[in-house]
């Protein structure tokens, strides 16, 4: 798992509280392993950035999946929050439907267009 290595270090916070809120460098730390919801979220995460760390994290996932099933804190809190299970992506992003094209935004794009020529 170079990618997912390379880009992410994890060390203990200075706080005390959860998190600091006006912190923007620090980091959230979920439990995937514990917790279903941050698996969820771990997945989410997967199938929106590039396709090097997709690869780790699909197979750091699928470790998670495979093994066996541990629960504790708010992991064992969320279970009766979590809702049915969708299916796998499998990693890829899900696909785009291209956008309608009206009359509308032909005409729009083409008076930009001109309007670009001119200067």
């Amino acid at each position: 798992m170079p990618e997912l290595t390379r880009r992410y270090i994890v060390m203990a916070m200075a706080t005390e509280a959860p998190f600091d809120v006006h912190d923007l460098e620090a980091p959230f730390v979920l439990k995937p392993w514990k917790d279903e919801a941050a698996l969820r979220a771990l997945e989410a995460y997967r199938d929106h950035c590039y396709p090097e760390l997709a690869a780790d994290l699909t197979g750091w996932i699928q470790a998670i999946r495979s093994g066996a099933r541990i629960r504790g804190g708010i992991g064992a809190r969320n279970d009766a929050y979590a809702a049915p299970r969708s299916k796998p992506r499998g990693g890829a992003p899900p696909a785009r439907r291209p956008a309608k094209v009206t009359k509308k935004k032909v005409a729009k794009k083409a008076l930009k267009k001109k309007g670009k020529q001119r200067r």
